[in-house]
């Protein structure tokens, strides 16, 4: 439970959830105008969408069309219930779009938003949250540390500045709806290459950062997924031995 500023009621937050009829009832004596809050990961998970721009890269991501399901005006946005995928949450899958999942909770009708308007389901839910599409799970999955190239790099320097050309094009192309996932991809492929000591991450930096500004992201969210990205990918850097098998993503 939470007050209407959103700070929460309980000591220890979602920690203290619970579906005991009798402590609810006790919390709602106690607290009669406190907001709802429910924990996430467990019967759903949430897609929290927060501005119209999150609404449409959703909806072009997906194919022009959002799943039925259980669905909750904001009062900023949308929240949207899928089944859950055991993933934690997630931030900036795209601009506007975060995922509430294991460790999570969103705020749930009739509660009262903190910048006004009311929480209120636009479409209750039924049995079963739907499944999330395939599309959208792989944004929050996110890039894989374990897809294999089974060629050995010969040059592995050439190979290298071959791989940040080739990424910071795949970056400047990208689709609506697919941008900063494309670009974290990329930076946690290259940050890899940065840990092998292959890259100079001030080149990464700069040359996916021109990439990802010429395809029209924001300069503070383009800073913060290279960033996030790259240090991500130096902790897992490539085997770059001649001769050895070295873990890239193909």
């Amino acid at each position: 439970m939470r007050s209407t500023r959103q700070a929460p009621r309980l000591r220890h937050g979602l920690t203290e959830a619970s579906t005991d009829p009798r402590l609810i009832e006790m919390w709602w004596t106690r607290w009669p105008a406190a907001n709802i809050g429910l924990r996430t990961g467990i019967v759903m998970d949430v897609a929290d969408i927060d501005s119209a721009e999150g609404w449409h890269g959703l909806t072009h991501l997906l194919g022009g069309s959002l799943p039925a399901g259980p669905r909750v005006r904001t009062g900023g946005g949308w929240h949207l219930w899928f089944r859950p995928t055991g993933f934690g949450n997630r931030v900036h899958l795209l601009p506007g779009l975060d995922w509430r999942g294991v460790g999570g909770y969103v705020v749930a009708p009739p509660s009262r938003h903190a910048r006004g308007g009311d929480y209120r389901w636009v479409r209750r839910p039924g049995d079963e949250p739907p499944g999330v599409p395939a599309a959208l799970r792989a944004l929050i999955e996110g890039p894989s540390p374990v897809d294999v190239v089974r060629t050995p790099i010969a040059h592995p320097g050439r190979y290298a500045r071959a791989a940040l050309t080739a990424e910071a094009e795949r970056v400047a192309g990208a689709p609506v709806g697919s941008r900063n996932d494309t670009l974290n991809r990329a930076a946690f492929a290259l940050g890899r290459l940065v840990g092998a000591g292959l890259l100079d991450p001030g080149d990464v930096l700069r040359e996916l950062d021109r990439a990802a500004r010429f395809a029209g992201l924001g300069r503070v969210e383009v800073r913060r997924t290279i960033r996030s990205g790259l240090t991500a990918g130096r902790r897992m850097p490539i085997d770059a031995v001649p001769g050895r098998t070295p873990l890239l993503r193909a």
